[in-house]
């Protein structure tokens, strides 16, 4: 346990601050992390806030190495860079690869990747969650394709931005069975939690019960994949939310392949939802110009799409 007592010095500073200068071998980013797992006492009280303000004699002490294993280390992993600045990075996600850290997840992620390849981003987010660095938008686990990441705090804060305006055009690429009797369809529904299933979402009646979502898809190509009728589809989604392109073509009745939480063809064997995010254009957050980035499909997506024959 290491101890300290506020000085002069830091007397009405924030407790990240003040604990990070009374501890020259604790960075501040590495405070917050002690904070955020819960490791940080104030007059043997837990603080769990980073903003709390302290005073001169409070006695700050803390456990260097609680709950370490929930924040974000670096770790020598490839990624599929697409684009890189000072600013920022646009990689390729993988299918089978989580974000951030969280719960049964705590390595092998996203973030445990930028950080060993971007050290620098270690520090430099002292106002941010300390396992999402960088973090912007998210995607499932099983899902690949284009992901933004910020490398300094500033970006993050001006690329959240754009995505909360929804000035940031994403486009997907799924394929799903049954093929959809339609070419073009557009579907808005509000998503929120399914009321029995926790852990999914749903389409429910009305904003007291989920927020508003809006999709777009228009279909690249039809066939069979064995002797299920199936399509590529392109989806463009106008909002952000969990799981949606996954819940709305369930719902249209053309669930994605290999979604076995919402309803994929389980007469088409996929290991994972055939869902990528095919192309992205967003403002960069220095000069406002717009970028577009497309992520190669993998090989399984690849793979469904050969698998496809005309009808």
């Amino acid at each position: 346990m290491i101890s300290v007592t506020v000085t002069e010095e830091w007397n009405g500073k924030r407790i990240d601050a003040a604990a990070a200068g009374l501890t020259p071998d604790f960075s501040r980013a590495m405070i917050q992390r002690i904070i955020e797992a819960g490791g940080m006492q104030c007059n043997g009280k837990v603080c769990s806030e980073k903003r709390t303000l302290v005073k001169t004699g409070d006695l700050l002490e803390f456990e260097s190495t609680a709950n370490q294993e929930n924040f974000a280390k670096p770790e020598d992993i490839d990624l599929d860079i697409l684009y890189e600045d000072d600013s920022l990075m646009v990689i390729a996600k993988p299918a089978g690869m989580v974000v951030h850290p969280g719960a049964g997840n705590h390595s092998g992620t996203v973030v445990n990747a930028v950080l060993g390849h971007e050290s620098s981003m270690m520090e430099g987010f002292e106002n941010t969650d300390p396992t999402r660095p960088g973090i912007v938008h998210r995607l499932d686990k099983d899902t690949s394709g284009c992901l933004v990441i910020a490398k300094t705090e500033q970006a993050m804060f001006k690329l959240c931005r754009a995505f909360a305006a929804r000035v940031v055009s994403k486009t997907y690429l799924a394929i799903v069975a049954p093929a959809p009797r339609v070419q073009c369809a557009e579907i808005k529904t509000y998503i929120g939690r399914h009321p029995v299933n926790r852990k999914k979402m749903a389409v429910v009646r009305d904003e007291r019960q989920g927020k508003f979502a809006h999709s777009v898809f228009t279909v690249e190509r039809s066939g069979k994949i064995g002797t299920v009728s199936a399509a590529l589809v392109k989806v463009r989604i106008m909002t952000g939310r969990t799981h949606q392109i996954r819940v709305h073509m369930s719902h249209y009745g053309c669930p994605v392949i290999g979604d076995s939480v919402y309803g994929g063809n389980s007469r088409i064997a996929a290991e994972r939802q055939m869902l990528h995010a095919w192309r992205i254009s967003f403002p960069h957050p220095d000069t406002g110009v717009v970028m577009t980035f497309e992520a190669p499909l993998p090989a399984d997506f690849e793979h469904y799409l050969q698998e496809m024959k005309p009808l």
